[in-house]
């Protein structure tokens, strides 16, 4: 076993641009000497197709999955809008002993053990495709493009005063193999980043180069360390030094990372943010900010036409003022005919705390969560006016489906009461509510990027009624199906309650005999024929004497 674990870590080992370690284990050689001398053609094996792991999204309905975790059980379940209730994939009890979590294009669902990690997928039922040994593991994460799986564990020094130590495990997800580990003290891990979990900055790595994960970073004190993944080392065998670096974001297009640096001497060095070019690490732009609190690198807008590179900033008129929340419209168009940040609006008086895009754009759902107790608020942003206000009482999370067709609101096991999750359309109508004792988690399933370009998407915009008429004929289909079943029901309902009359009637004739016969042979049953007579009855129940004693010589 250590012989294998000191080959693993050893063998292809990078010495340097030249050179490369190699390493045999002693059945190699067994296994060399027993090549024959005559070479024989190898034996070809017929082809066997693997399972379609997008299987999913050639659904006919067009429906998104999503899947839930309560109590012991976790459900994967088709989102049925149209029958007005979710339509079940797969279930299984005990699949995970921490938590679930879907890969960034769907393909993917991991699930996390003391021992490691797993991912599951299929054609038509969720199969273990590949474990990943690492003991106590707390936090997973998946590179974008799905090439990579990252696992994290924190384990307790033996010294009391030191803190604990971070172990990082970077796998290939088809094969399982670790391509790189990481390892040092809890304090080396929690440097930057806006969201922290379980003591360290989560994710850890921020993943660049497009769909290729061709590259990875993260923050460490005073210093950007980037790494490319052809051979997981770092680029130039340096990190980027940049003093007092506290967070960074890469483009989404492009292999460029930005970096921010906060306010330092009380506003004296102002805030600024840098622009640099991977591999080259050659600085583009940088850019000072002033009276900036906190600031975060994606609450800005990059404009990266060739090589005129902008970074805009939209102050507050009232530098009192705080920002709870930030949100950037995905696939937005707002402020395009300018090119430039401005504002459409401001709403006031809402009690908001929390925004959500759609993920389509121009729709955004106001929520007020925590103290506002669910308050919703939907809202167009092209038409500028709002389009139903609700209510999820105690919700604690609020998630669109990835075509922004349909939001999920939650309430978790963080309240006893009220546990489960609505789904409601994209302009705020409740569509069906399911209530799940302990309910823990809801995640809708990821799609991929449309392979469809952006002239065939505005091509299907402009001709939509063209392409509708199948689906309102479809959903007229459902509809009528919907009406039918509610006939049904009803019908159901009815022939249920006539059963009930009629067996009441026949027990209501068995036993006329013995009303007769209570009567004192008095046969009709109409309360009409009888007389009423009201009777007194007095009853002495008890009597009881007692001797009270006077004082004569009391006043």
């Amino acid at each position: 076993m250590e012989a294998e674990l000191a080959w693993e870590k050893t063998i292809g080992y990078k010495l340097d641009r030249a050179h490369i370690f190699a390493v045999n284990m002693f059945d190699d050689f067994d296994r060399f000497m027993k090549v024959p001398d005559e070479w024989a053609p190898p034996e070809t094996k017929p082809y066997t197709p693997g399972e379609n792991l997008q299987q999913w999204l050639t659904d006919e309905k067009a429906r998104d999955q999503f899947v839930i975790r309560a109590v012991s059980d976790m459900e994967v379940l088709w989102n049925d809008a149209r029958q007005l209730k979710p339509e079940l994939v797969y279930k299984r009890a005990y699949w995970t002993e921490s938590f679930v979590q879907w890969s960034q294009l769907g393909t993917y669902l991991a699930t996390v053990h003391r021992q490691g990690a797993a991912v599951w997928g299929g054609a038509n039922a969720f199969n273990r495709l590949m474990r990943y040994a690492h003991p106590q593991v707390k936090l997973i994460d998946f590179s974008p493009g799905e090439k990579y799986f990252v696992t994290y564990s924190s384990h307790e020094p033996s010294n009391p005063r030191d803190t604990h130590r971070v172990v990082l495990n970077v796998f290939d997800v088809r094969t399982g193999k670790v391509m790189r580990d990481f390892k040092g003290s809890m304090d080396e891990f929690s440097v930057g980043g806006a969201g922290g979990v379980s003591g360290v900055s989560w994710p850890v790595f921020g993943w660049g180069g497009g769909k290729d994960d061709k590259y990875f970073a993260r923050i460490g004190k005073n210093v950007i360390s980037v790494y490319e993944t052809e051979t997981f080392s770092l680029i130039d065998k340096k990190s980027l030094k940049v003093e007092n670096v506290m967070d960074f974001s890469w483009s989404p297009a492009d292999p460029i990372l930005a970096l921010f640096v906060p306010e330092l001497g009380g506003g004296n060095q102002p805030a600024r943010v840098c622009l640099f070019q991977i591999p080259s690490e050659e600085e583009l732009r940088q850019k000072n900010l002033f009276s900036v609190r906190l600031q975060n690198v994606l609450a800005k807008q990059w404009r990266l036409p060739e090589r005129d590179i902008s970074i805009e900033v939209l102050e507050l008129k009232n530098k009192n003022d705080k920002i709870i929340a930030f949100a950037w419209e995905p696939k937005g168009h707002s402020g395009s005919n300018t090119g430039r940040v401005s504002k459409l609006t401001t709403l006031k008086g809402k009690q908001a705390n929390a925004l959500f895009w759609s993920p389509a754009g121009r729709y955004i759902i106001l929520a007020g969560l925590k103290g506002f107790n669910g308050q919703l608020e939907f809202y167009n942003v092209d038409e500028l006016e709002t389009m139903a206000t609700a209510e999820h009482f105690m919700a604690t999370g609020i998630e669109w489906d990835p075509t922004g067709r349909y939001v999920a609101t939650s309430v978790t096991s963080v309240h006893e009461m009220e546990n489960g999750f609505n789904i409601w359309s994209f302009n705020g109508k409740l569509l069906y509510r399911i209530l799940k004792d302990h309910f823990f988690q809801f995640l809708w399933r990821p799609r991929p990027p449309s392979f469809l370009s952006p002239e065939k998407e505005e091509e299907i915009a402009k001709n939509l009624k063209k392409y509708s008429k199948k689906y309102e004929a479809e959903d007229q289909d459902v509809s009528m199906l919907l009406s039918e079943q509610d006939r049904e029901k009803r019908k159901m309902l009815k022939d249920e309650w006539e059963r009930w009359v009629n067996e009441w009637k026949r027990w209501h004739e068995e036993e006329e005999a013995e009303r007769q016969r209570l009567r004192d042979g008095e046969a009709s049953d109409e309360e009409e024929e009888y007389l009423a007579k009201e009777v007194e009855v007095e009853e002495l129940l008890d009597v009881s004497e007692e001797v009270l004693s006077f004082d004569l010589d009391q006043e």
